[in-house]
């Protein structure tokens, strides 16, 4: 594989628009988070999605240690937190500090005004060089306020617009 072609890649899934979500997890008092667009539903029956962490990352660690982990799937006024929970702030800041969260069954934070909560136990890992692909049963799933999505295009969040 030449060099070249990651970098085209990042180039052309730029181009890809997608939903905005944060996924974190807990292991025992230690919780962390990210933002993620590298987050699919998989199977109703039973009821799965799949989230990619990279290997380097504290959520990854925790998630890895606990078995769990929760998504929150961000309204269009959330960009704020998207920010946060990608490292804006710094890498060291407490991306939690501030924000109202709440926890269903496995005890991993989820993010309050979001549009959906999924609650995840991981059923199987697979390693994929840097990062690691997680398939998570779905435990529990919880509706949010109605609203619009944060979306995800060409390294910017924005909101859908009609046309």
């Amino acid at each position: 594989m030449t060099t070249e072609l990651p970098e085209q890649l990042r180039l052309v899934m730029r181009q890809w628009t997608t939903g905005v979500a944060v996924v974190t997890s807990r292991f025992g008092s230690r919780v962390h988070g990210l933002t993620a667009n590298s987050f699919n539903s998989v199977s109703l029956y039973p009821p799965l999605v799949t989230v990619t962490l990279e290997d380097r990352t504290r959520t990854r660690d925790l998630v890895e240690r606990s078995g769990v982990f929760a998504v929150t799937i961000l309204s269009a006024g959330q960009k704020q937190i998207a920010d946060l929970f990608a490292g804006k702030m710094g890498r060291e800041a407490d991306r939690f500090a501030g924000v109202e969260v709440f926890s269903l069954e496995s005890g991993a934070p989820l993010i309050a005004g979001g549009l959906a909560f999924l609650d995840c136990r991981v059923v199987a890992s697979h390693p994929l060089g840097s990062s690691t692909l997680y398939l998570g049963e779905v435990r529990l799933a919880q509706l949010g306020e109605p609203g619009e999505p944060l979306v995800y295009h060409n390294r910017h969040f924005t909101r859908l617009q009609e046309p």
